[in-house]
């Protein structure tokens, strides 16, 4: 009996994932999903908040658990913790800025 190859290669293991969340907590209850993808998508959504001075935080587990929500959904509890650590890593980044808050081009 032949095996089946994984199809899957080196490649499409390295492939780029990026989610992004925003947070306002005047109008949400918790962050949520604003932007997700994977490949030439994910490198858009990076390509873009470098250019805008958005900060961006590597964690391999939260970004895939964050790529499975819908855009526009709020986070799950359980991941809580995890993203109120990336905003104190925000946070922090603005507040060593002069400006106390990310440039606008």
């Amino acid at each position: 009996m032949k095996r089946k190859k994984n199809h899957e290669t080196r490649q499409d293991r390295k492939r780029t994932v990026a989610a992004a969340i925003q947070y306002d907590p005047l109008k949400d209850a918790a962050p949520r999903v604003t932007a997700k993808g994977r490949g030439c998508v994910a490198d858009r959504i990076i390509e873009l908040a470098k250019k805008h001075d958005i900060p961006i935080k590597s964690d391999p587990g939260l970004v895939e658990i964050l790529s499975r929500l819908d855009i526009d959904e709020q986070i799950p509890v359980n991941v809580y913790r995890a993203v109120a650590e990336i905003l104190v890593f925000v946070y922090n980044l603005n507040a060593d800025r002069p400006s106390g808050g990310p440039s606008r081009s």
